[in-house]
């Protein structure tokens, strides 16, 4: 029997995003993506939405052939990716916001590297980032510094929310995280630096990860998520230090 999986999941976490559903985002993926010479799918993730989301996303995609809705109880973003990943069937997974900052269409920067043969292909947003706050650039510009100094100094931007991995892997490294382990309920929107680890994981497993610029522009519309960058940051930075002494253990058990 001939193999009817698609090339390419597109996974997309989503917690309370009505106001950036509404503004036609899941349309302009679709856009992108019948033009494509591959075969696709696209699975909203949707993490315990309090807002209407899952509403809207229901009506938007019944028009949207290639588009499933997944409905989960709320456990934060990689655990919305967790069950996307989980649900995918594609030779390639893309996990990218809802709010379209990187645009889909950037994937045709990361396929070449993806075609080339390497593991993990991630989305990089360089110093030029439209909509972007002085004092974000200022916070970002420290956290990655911080962070190269104590992981993965090869890699210039862990937190652009545009990767792709080869779905073998991506299903390899995924349960291992620390953030998936058996842990407190979620409450509320939160970030994790997730992304490190798992790009930390996939660098320690000897996957090959190569890092391609995109385009990036704070898009975002939702309100819903009750951002505090502060907080953010100091979590993040707390994160890390985590994966460091993760590491640090490891290497003596090894030794």
């Amino acid at each position: 029997m001939a193999d009817t999986s698609p090339y390419l999941s597109v996974v997309v976490p989503c917690y309370n995003e009505s106001e950036n559903l509404q503004a036609g985002v899941l349309e302009e993926m679709n856009t992108y993506l019948v033009q494509q010479p591959f075969t696709w799918e696209v699975l909203i993730s949707d993490d315990g939405s309090t807002d209407d989301s899952r509403e809207v996303a229901a009506a938007r995609i019944s028009a949207l052939p290639g588009f499933r809705l997944l409905a989960n109880v709320h456990g934060g973003k990689p655990h919305a990716v967790w069950a996307g990943l989980q649900q995918a069937r594609g030779q390639v997974v893309l996990f990218t916001d809802m709010d379209q900052s990187t645009p889909l269409d950037q994937f045709s920067r990361l396929k070449p590297r993806l075609d080339a043969g390497d593991d993990v292909v991630i989305g990089s947003r360089g110093m030029e980032r439209e909509n972007f706050p002085l004092y974000r650039r200022v916070g970002s510009a420290v956290f990655r510094s911080f962070r190269r100094v104590l992981v993965l100094p090869h890699i210039s931007d862990t937190q652009c929310g545009f990767k792709a991995f080869k779905r073998d892997v991506a299903c390899e490294i995924f349960p291992q995280l620390e953030v998936l382990q058996p842990q407190k309920t979620a409450k509320g929107w939160q970030v994790t630096a997730f992304d490190v680890e798992l790009l930390y994981l996939a660098d320690k497993a000897g996957y090959s990860i190569s890092e391609v610029t995109v385009t990036w522009s704070n898009r975002d519309l939702a309100v819903g998520k009750q951002k505090s960058y502060w907080r953010e940051s100091v979590h993040m930075a707390d994160q890390v230090l985590k994966i460091l002494t993760r590491r640090m253990r490891s290497g003596r058990k090894g030794s």
